[in-house]
């Protein structure tokens, strides 16, 4: 369940995006304009908002910009009338996930595309948390100055998009080099994430890492 923030000066599109989310399993907050939305916003954490972009005072873009300046995590969906997706795209500019178009096709189609938001959060946080703790693995050090030959090949190999594969006895410090190399890599800005393997059946292996379609 996910707390989700939903935002139209229209009452009757507002309750039925509501009463689609929360069939959806979410829990659902709704307010009448920008100005409501963006103080129910102040006031607790939300993972998803889904405002229009037509409102009294406050309107959705300027709500969509103040969300993108003090809570980048929180996801937005736009609402648009039809014929007037070039705003739309200029929402989409300013970081919104996506949008739709009134008339509404589904409840269905609402909760897809909020799940699809979701889904992004959720892979974006998780991508946050393996780097963090990717900055606190420890550093690759070495007392015998044989592995000074190991570490020039991992810095002259970590600039490439070569696969490597790093053998060694239980213990010897494969994920260190691997993290090392990871680190030294242009994929630095993205997450290091270590797989066991061995704790994979043969059946499962190329589902858990591939998906199964």
């Amino acid at each position: 369940m996910a707390r989700l923030l939903v935002a139209d000066d229209d009452e009757g599109v507002r309750s039925f995006i509501a009463e689609s989310l929360e069939q959806g399993g979410h829990d659902v907050v709704q307010a009448a304009d920008g100005d409501e939305a963006l103080s129910a916003l102040a006031g607790r954490g939300f993972e998803l908002l889904v405002t229009d972009l037509r409102m009294p005072g406050l309107d959705g873009m300027g709500l969509l910009r103040r969300v993108r300046a003090e809570q980048p995590e929180v996801e937005v969906i736009v609402l648009t009338a039809h014929g007037a997706v070039e705003s739309a795209v200029e929402a989409m500019r300013l970081g919104a996930f996506d949008y739709l178009q009134k008339p509404l096709a589904s409840p269905a189609q609402i909760r897809l595309l909020a799940a699809r938001a979701l889904e992004r959060r959720a892979l974006l946080t998780l991508r946050d948390q393996v780097v963090r703790a990717d900055a606190d693995a420890p550093p690759l050090t070495w007392g015998d100055p044989a592995m000074q030959r190991v570490v020039d090949a991992l810095r002259k190999v970590a600039p490439t998009a070569a696969s490597v594969l790093l053998v060694g006895e239980s213990g010897s410090g494969k994920e260190v080099a691997a993290r090392a190399l990871h680190r030294w890599s242009g994929r630095a800005a993205g997450p290091f994430v270590a797989i066991n393997c061995a704790a994979l059946s043969d059946a499962l292996l190329e589902s858990e890492l591939f998906g199964h379609e």
